[in-house]
């Protein structure tokens, strides 16, 4: 099922999200549903509060992006329950970002290039990994959501101020997408 996603102003995703435990009521159906709401909305990861749940869950399928300067990413779908990023090290990097809860706006987003993160997979096994590059930047992305922090938190105050205007009109509930959408 195709959910709505809650889009910038709504309080849901300024919470910072809980943990579940296992008796967790239809995981399995909700991290399809959150898989087939990224899809629907052409994304590539997805975190609970973005469907208004204060869960720490997030969803991500890099496999769109495999290709021949990127085999790494051929079969790379995870959900990742009850994450925690242990450390951040590495260089940092800019690179755009967008989101589907702030639709319409990428900006520059720093960032550290390689985490370790422990979480349970969609079974609830747990695993402890060490993840690089631009899936260390997916991760950090999502993860930010379950941390009630959007990639607008994270860029320059000149930035801020120059869509200003743009966050006030989709808190208002001035927004057009092409997928379901909740506003505030």
């Amino acid at each position: 099922m195709i959910l709505p996603i809650y889009i910038y102003g709504h309080p849901v995703l300024r919470k910072e999200a809980k943990d579940i435990d296992p008796s967790y009521p239809n995981l399995k159906e909700l991290i399809d549903n959150m898989f087939e709401t990224m899809y629907n909305a052409d994304g590539i990861g997805l975190a609970a509060p973005q469907v208004g749940l204060d869960d720490r869950i997030f969803v991500i399928d890099l496999s769109p992006l495999e290709d021949e300067e990127n085999p790494q990413y051929k079969g790379f779908k995870k959900a990742f329950i009850n994450a925690h990023i242990i450390s951040r090290s590495g260089n940092i990097a800019s690179t755009e970002e967008g989101c589907l809860s702030i639709p319409g706006i990428n900006e520059s987003v720093p960032r550290e290039d390689e985490i370790e993160i422990e979480y349970l997979d969609e079974n609830l096994m747990p695993h402890k990994e060490i993840f690089t590059g631009f899936t260390a930047r997916v991760i950090q992305h999502e993860y930010d959501h379950i941390d009630g922090i959007l990639f607008i938190d994270r860029i320059s105050a000149i930035r801020k101020r120059l869509i200003k205007a743009k966050l006030a009109n989709m808190s208002k509930g001035k927004v057009s997408c092409h997928y379901r959408v909740r506003t505030a």
